[in-house]
């Protein structure tokens, strides 16, 4: 199980200030110099994005209950919780039961699972929506059983930041992690770099961003030397890329919550940004924390050429530390008028420690009535889901100079509800191409008396419409469809105050028949009986012949599995190894499984031995009598006179 976030003892922070609150208010301290210009985190506001919500049924390789629950195999309950807060679910298309009580409006109490792309796309168009620039993937050690949902999660999040027009990087947690001085130069070299060239990867002065969360810290989830810190910082620094450190608030000074010496390590890194969660809980606190850390620490870094980015956090639902979003604004007012070079949210998904900006209950009426969570209106003041959102887009203006420097917090925490008149349909919609698993739409763009906030695609079957999508623009892909499948859709505005407009004209479209040269299984999610050292089952979906699942050795039978998204006619099945001639010849014995529901699966071919040879490409094709539907292909080694485990670099899946 990973590490449930990064929670430290509270600083005795007032104890230790220069200065006071009321000495600070109306006293701006010098614009800093930046050591570098604009780019996707310099100047701009990130958020760290945690991506792990799984839940039984998704498909998750980790098939749990993931961060929902303290027990991943039971369903979350009051005596079985991880959370802190509720999240509001409303726009998300698939939710999942849990075993808490109905809402206090009597809706059944489900929960997301970050593993659904369309999780993953809402967020990221909440992101778009308000204005946030860039998402810190979240990256735990990925060399254990959590590694294969982790690496499923990147190529989601990639996906969902080149739809909607937003940055993310990769930001590796060090905590815990044994080995971390070797694995992570491997998980970087294997994996994650392939992500760079995404025109969606973030960059700074021309150079892919990572950051490194943990070194420094004064605690026993933390235990590397300066050395083997200052190491990897060189080692990433020596790959072409812009170097960020997450490190502890007492960097500066070696104290407190960092341990000593590891100045150097810090003065290494391109951008400092210093964790505050646990640090400060109120106004006075951040005011405190702007005179004792970010004015001097923006000094240091000035005076090294090195950007600063410090956090700011919205505040602990649970704690009642939020204020209405006074907490918050506070912290945007100090870090602008430090003059700071980027700001980095903490965080936007985190319900565990109840410091999400994400869409979060308003009221107990979405709260489960035997939770006993708080709402974003537990003192008093009505919040909308969104205000933390919307309150970040304008933190993120006053950041850009878009929205001049203000102590006094602008963002209205309900958006006035006089508006009851709802957008109107949208017009034309078309069909502008479809595949055999997806279909793109267009559609005129409605009008409203305020102002459109969005579109919501649905699926329409007989009497019942599904939420396929939301976006912002008048046109989406609905993808994961199945081929050769009849499907009607319909559109729907809504604006800034709920209100909801009357569908467009319907359109109804075949998908096209499975190509015989299209790769289903292409970056399609993945799951396995077992994988050895950091050769998970993703690597074989990767479109990268020279990554490699591999089961347990000594094991047999093993078996890996491709999840295509939706019953498609499956005919031919293109297995590689990697290319290199050391791997030699050798014969794998090999069935073929298929399934619609993924629980039960029917023999599609049977075992037969199977022989890559490097010499011809070390390849083999497997081709089933005749066109199956299937949803799920499954792989079962039984043998392999070349080493005793199943291995597969490239896992194909083709139609007729």
């Amino acid at each position: 199980m990973g590490v449930t976030r990064r929670v430290f003892l509270r600083a005795a922070i007032a104890a230790t200030a220069v200065g006071t609150a009321g000495a600070t208010e109306t006293a701006l301290a010098p614009t800093a110099s930046a050591a570098s210009s604009p780019g996707d985190v310099v100047g701009k506001i990130s958020v760290g994005y945690q991506g792990w919500f799984a839940c039984i049924g998704d498909g998750a390789p980790i098939n749990g209950w993931w961060h929902w629950s303290q027990d991943w195999g039971q369903s979350p309950s009051p005596t079985n919780t991880n959370i802190k807060c509720w999240p509001d679910v409303r726009d998300y298309t698939n939710t999942y039961q849990t075993s808490y009580a109905a809402l206090g409006n009597g809706r059944p109490a489900t929960l997301f699972s970050s593993y659904d792309q369309q999780t993953v796309n809402t967020h990221f168009l909440w992101m778009q929506q308000n204005g946030i620039d860039t998402a810190a993937l979240q990256r735990f050690n990925p060399t254990g059983g959590e590694g294969p949902t982790r690496d499923a999660m990147a190529t989601k999040v990639r996906s969902a930041a080149e739809s909607y027009g937003r940055k993310f990087y990769i930001m590796y947690d060090v905590s815990n992690w044994t080995n971390m001085q070797s694995e992570i130069k491997t998980d970087w070299t294997n994996k994650m770099s392939a992500h760079t060239a995404s025109s969606a990867y973030a960059r700074q002065n021309g150079k892919p961003v990572v950051c490194i969360w943990g070194f420094g810290f004064n605690d026993p989830n933390h235990p590397f030397t300066p050395d083997a810190c200052l190491d990897v910082v060189n080692w990433f620094k020596g790959q072409g890329c812009y170097v960020i450190g997450g490190v502890p608030r007492e960097w500066r000074t070696g104290t407190g919550g960092s341990q000593p010496g590891f100045l150097g390590v810090y003065h290494a890194f391109n951008m400092i940004s210093p964790w505050m969660v646990g640090a400060i809980g109120n106004v006075t606190e951040a005011d405190n924390a702007y005179t004792t850390y970010t004015v001097p620490d923006q000094a240091d870094c000035n005076a090294n050429g090195i950007d600063f980015q410090p956090c700011v956090l919205p505040g602990d639902v649970s704690g009642r530390q939020r204020a209405h979003g006074d907490f918050m604004w506070r912290q945007f007012y100090n870090m602008v008028r430090a003059g700071v070079q980027g700001i980095y949210i903490s965080m936007f998904d985190e319900y565990n420690e109840g410091n999400q900006i994400a869409k979060t209950a308003e009221t107990q009426a979405w709260v489960p009535t035997n939770s006993g969570f708080l709402a974003l209106d537990e003192d008093g003041t009505a919040c909308s889901a969104d205000y933390y959102l919307r309150l970040t887009g304008d933190g993120g203006r006053m950041l850009k100079g878009q929205l001049a420097l203000t102590a006094t917090r602008p963002t209205q925490p309900v958006v006035p509800t006089g508006d009851t008149t709802p957008p109107a349909a949208p017009g034309a919609l078309t069909v502008t191409g479809h595949t055999g698993n997806s279909v793109s739409l267009a559609w005129n763009t409605s009008t409203d008396n305020v102002g459109v906030t969005g579109y919501r695609v649905l699926q329409v079957s007989g009497s019942t419409s599904t939420q396929v999508g939301t976006t912002g623009a008048a046109s989406f892909t609905v993808t994961g469809l199945g081929a050769s499948t009849a499907y009607t859709f319909d559109v729907v505005a809504y604006d800034a105050a709920g209100n909801v407009s009357q569908p467009s004209n319907q359109v109804t479209v075949t998908t096209d028949p499975p190509s015989s040269t299209t790769n289903l299984a292409l970056h399609r999610p993945t799951s396995e009986s077992s994988h050895t050292q950091i050769y998970a089952s993703s690597n074989a979906t990767d479109g990268d012949t020279n990554t490699y699942w591999e089961s347990a050795n000594n094991a047999f039978p093993q078996w890996v599995q491709v999840d295509l998204g939706a019953a498609t006619g499956v005919r031919r099945i293109v297995l590689d190894l990697p290319p290199a001639t050391a791997w030699a010849t050798r014969t794998q014995t090999i069935s073929v499984q298929g399934s619609t529901d993924g629980g039960t699966f029917t023999q599609l071919l049977a075992a037969a031995g199977y022989t890559f040879n490097p010499a011809t490409g070390n390849t083999a094709t497997l081709t089933l009598p005749s066109t199956v539907t299937t949803r799920y292909v499954r792989l079962t080694f039984t043998a392999n006179n070349g080493w005793p485990a199943g291995q597969v670099s490239e896992f194909q899946v083709f139609g007729a």
